[in-house]
């Protein structure tokens, strides 16, 4: 299955699409006004903190997954039916908009893409926008999880595969962490800031540089890999960069938020990886 879509195909396409508008910044401000200030026609507005996450203990992490009936009835409100196809995006390269088409996939939805470019390249095409707050009839979609692998906190402890931390650089090496308890990284993971996955316009890297991308972090066919940030948000796009390039990955949904609210896990710094 596809994991994008590009905005001129998008434009001249005929077919029902379910679009996604999953605006969203680490800190705020919240993405409705902007989902509001302009939008793809027929979007519906999601919210990341409310309808793509759970809310737990702080060792939970930030943006524990959402229970299947929670991200069932959801998705149902965006309409979202059985059969139908699904395209999510924002206006920062999809690092929001991921986390949206991961959990559609991991809850067994396979028909879910990614805008390349978000708004501004769909603007770019000459799409049009609205600032309706549209409210479609309810879906019917039947969800169920597991779809797509994922590591716990132990897991992400004893990792014998490639472990990839999305987070920026200076995050990882423990310069500097803004929202986190502590700072540092999981030892033996490797520093692969997301952001590295896009060009200088905010698409997705060609295939050859995806994988040429991580082939030079260590990443193989045949060797298990994963992915970390913050709270398991731009960790998504990490697995979606991944599947572009062809490897497979799963997802440690807690992250980093989880692993330093647990006093008794390990923290390295430092550029290396241990």
């Amino acid at each position: 299955m596809s994991i994008l879509i590009q905005a001129p195909e998008l434009i001249s396409s005929t077919g029902r699409i379910v679009l996604l508008d999953v605006r969203w910044k680490l800190g705020g401000p919240p993405g409705r006004d902007d989902y509001l200030a302009g939008h793809l026609p027929g979007a519906v507005f999601v919210g990341l903190d409310t309808e793509l996450a759970a809310h737990g203990e702080p060792q939970d992490g930030r943006h524990p997954l959402p229970s299947v009936e929670s991200l069932q009835a959801a998705a149902r409100r965006w309409g979202i039916g059985d059969g139908d196809a699904v395209v999510a995006y924002d206006d920062s390269g999809n690092l929001a908009a991921a986390r949206a088409w991961w959990l559609l996939r991991w809850a067994g939805f396979d028909d879910v893409r990614l805008l390349d470019g978000g708004l501004s390249a769909w603007v770019a095409s000459g799409g049009a926008l609205e600032t309706d707050d549209v409210v479609p009839e309810p879906g019917d979609v039947t969800l169920d999880g597991g779809h797509l692998p994922t590591i716990d906190i132990d897991g992400a402890a004893s990792y014998a595969g490639v472990l990839l931390d999305a987070r920026a650089g200076e995050r990882y090496t423990g310069e500097t962490e803004p929202i986190d308890p502590q700072a540092g990284h999981i030892p033996g993971a490797v520093s692969a800031p997301t952001t590295d996955n896009l060009d200088d316009t905010g698409h997705f890297r060609t295939v050859t540089e995806l994988r040429r991308r991580f082939e030079a972090l260590g990443v193989r066919d045949g060797v298990d890999v994963a992915a970390y940030c913050g709270s398991g948000v731009t960790a998504a796009h990490e697995v979606a960069a991944l599947a572009i390039a062809g490897f497979d990955a799963a997802l440690y949904p807690g992250s980093w938020s989880q692993w330093s609210n647990h006093d008794d896990r390990p923290v390295a710094t430092g550029t290396t990886p241990r």
